[in-house]
């Protein structure tokens, strides 16, 4: 693979896939236009937000690699329960049972880094009286 640098749509565009596999020098203009990219290319993949997240790592600001990465493993959930998700974290919203179902079904599913935030986000709505 070429070196890398940032940012990624510039330089080795080709290393750089969507979710779909498409390379990010195929996002152009003219390929939406004739129907050759759709809303599902355009997603980000996994492997482009660890790669973001390896920057922001050695640019010295790891909360956002950690947030890139946690990002990475959202990937895989759809919108829908993405947002069921970000509903349940919204204080007093959820009990504290709820919030470890969440946590478990989010480590079941590959996304243990968001699993372990939803467990502290349980622990800290727990001791401001958060919880429902």
């Amino acid at each position: 693979m070429a070196e890398l640098s940032y940012p990624l749509s510039a330089g080795a565009r080709d290393a750089v896939r969507t979710a779909s596999g498409k390379r990010v020098s195929q996002l152009t203009l003219e390929a939406v236009l004739t129907g050759d990219v759709t809303a599902d290319d355009m997603r980000i993949a996994p492997e482009t937000l660890a790669l973001q997240a390896d920057f922001a790592e050695h640019g010295g600001n790891p909360q956002l690699a950690e947030n890139l990465r946690r990002g990475a493993e959202l990937v895989a959930f759809s919108d829908d329960e993405l947002l069921r998700f970000y509903e349940m974290l919204r204080p007093g919203r959820s009990s504290d049972a709820e919030l470890d179902e969440l946590a478990a079904t989010l480590a079941e599913r590959g996304a243990e880094r968001c699993a372990a935030m939803v467990q502290e986000a349980r622990a800290a709505y727990v001791r401001r009286g958060l919880i429902a």
